[in-house]
């Protein structure tokens, strides 16, 4: 049976809701269920979406730190970036893009693991949905959100394993194997043209049914994923394959019934919903997957080795770029405010003096203290218990100035700038007024600010086609040596992962990415 291990059915893996609560769900296996139980009713098939949701934060494959979605805004979008620092010089393979032709190793494996599994039990979700007893409103919002989670899948795979947009020559390099159906045989790989077109379809589709139904989920559900995650989800898709003008709409569209958080708000921890996020992984205490955890990684208040040991920094870089009236200089610590100076090949401090009064700030008692440190991201409880966001309104603003900034509208990028930055209170003392690529570096910087830590560094400079630049202590930056690297677009297979070897060797029709 091939590809069993890739693409499992819900009847034999999914973590399915057996109840569920005012807060979020208890789940247990399935493998005794069939599907006809599981899709008799559109009670007990909401049970089966709620399995999807618990399927971005469980442990994957045996390994300390594969979590799921944490997983992929760390190790795939945080630590291999520009701006994300970290004393961690037995991560170089992974931090500095050396495992991208490496098909063998479990890292290049996971996210295709991860986000294929979504997919086939979405695919269950969306094939047998119909038959099921209960109100169709309730069918068509089951299937919309069975469809929006397939087109997000599908959408971060391409990210990582196929070619950017500007590479694919418009769209005809290797895209994804395009599984929409219960078959585990062998399949080619559509183009990234056809991939695109797919997420574009399953998003257009899910629109049509979440507006169809009438339902709108309770916000206080923020796991949920409801129309506006396809909307956000859509206005990223566009983004990567530079569709502006379907991005700048979706954008609009997705961020409406969420307004960009308060100053209290943003300085509250980012480990529970506000106002401002428009889909989140949950994470409780009675639900905690301990050392797992995405937090666990980050939380600067976690007691995690992770954290203890190696707190995660902001590059000096990026630091200096802040305004000194931007409220979020101060969620990163700043080295110009204590003396005597940190370690210059490592950026830790020893002195007693500075350690306590950064540790006022609520580290662990025992927690390692380093130049330009983040205190953006916290947890609810030890070692690393919070939500995870996966949207914001912010980066709908993010996405509408780029998109406008390449439709020629500058004036409109500059607004949707202000509005992020001024209007918001960030920096009530902001303006902008830049053009060319004076604007572009402008969005470019804030991109890089207001969503530090929460996994897009890699994933925009691949975007993008960067050139990928780290410097060291030494050199003036805020990197060790291991890790102050550079290189260009056209450099490390072109910033694309293999397929895993896990693909290649039981489906015969798959074609592996060799661009370097």
């Amino acid at each position: 049976m091939k590809r069993k291990i890739l693409i499992l059915s819900i009847i034999l893996t999914s973590l399915l809701a057996l109840s569920c609560s005012e807060d979020y769900l208890n789940t247990s296996p399935t493998s005794s269920s069939g599907t006809e139980t599981i899709f008799s009713t559109t009670k007990n098939a909401k049970q089966a979406v709620n399995g999807l949701a618990k399927l971005m934060n469980i442990q994957y494959l045996g390994v300390q730190g594969m979590n799921g979605e944490g997983t992929i805004k760390m190790w795939y979008g945080n630590y291999p970036g520009a701006h994300f620092s970290i004393n961690l010089p037995g991560w170089a393979p992974i931090t500095n893009s050396d495992y991208l032709k490496n098909y063998t190793s479990q890292y290049l494996y996971f996210p295709w693991y991860y986000y294929y599994r979504i997919i086939g039990n979405a695919n269950t979700i969306i094939l047998n949905i119909d038959n099921a007893s209960g109100p169709d409103a309730e069918k068509k919002y089951i299937k919309a959100q069975a469809l929006s989670y397939r087109a997000y899948s599908f959408m971060m795979l391409a990210q990582l394993y196929c070619l950017r947009w500007s590479d694919s020559n418009s769209g005809a390099s290797l895209g994804l194997i395009l599984r929409t159906d219960a078959s585990d045989g062998d399949m080619a790989r559509s183009t990234l043209a056809e991939t695109y077109k797919r997420i574009y379809d399953d998003l257009d589709e899910a629109i049509t049914l979440y507006s169809e139904s009438g339902i709108h989920r309770n916000n206080s559900l923020n796991y949920e994923i409801d129309i506006e995650v396809a909307y956000a989800t859509y206005a990223r898709a566009a983004l990567n394959m530079q569709d502006y003008s379907k991005a700048a709409e979706m954008a609009v569209k997705a961020r409406t019934n969420y307004p960009l958080m308060s100053e209290t708000d943003y300085r509250a921890g980012f480990c529970n919903p506000t106002p401002e996020w428009i889909w989140s992984v949950w994470g409780s205490s009675d639900e905690t997957i301990y050392y797992y955890s995405f937090l666990a990684y980050i939380a600067y208040n976690s007691n995690a080795t992770q954290v203890l040991n190696y707190p995660k920094c902001i590059s000096k870089e990026l630091f200096d770029k802040i305004s000194d009236t931007d409220i979020r200089k101060g969620l990163f610590l700043n080295p110009a405010d204590f003396t005597p100076a940190y370690n210059a090949s490592t950026g830790q401090y020893s002195n007693a003096t500075v350690i306590e009064a950064v540790r006022a700030r609520g580290t662990f008692s025992t927690a390692g203290i380093y130049a330009y440190m983040q205190f953006k991201i916290k947890c609810n409880d030890m070692p690393g218990v919070g939500h995870v966001n996966n949207f914001r309104s912010s980066e709908m603003y993010l996405i509408e100035a780029e998109a406008k900034y390449f439709q020629n509208d500058a004036t409109g990028a500059q607004n949707a700038l202000i509005t992020l930055n001024k209007t918001s209170g960030r920096d009530p003392s902001y303006t902008c007024t830049k053009t060319g690529t004076d604007l572009l570096n402008e969005i470019k910087i804030y991109r890089g600010l207001e969503l530090w830590g929460e996994g897009f560094d890699w994933f925009d400079l691949k975007r993008w086609g960067d050139k990928f630049e780290r410097k060291s202590f030494a050199n003036g930056g805020s990197f060790i040596s291991d890790l102050a690297v550079s290189y260009g677009a056209s450099e490390k297979n072109k910033w694309t992962w293999y397929i895993p070897a896990r693909e290649t060797d039981y489906n015969k029709l798959a074609e592996q990415n060799l661009y370097e």
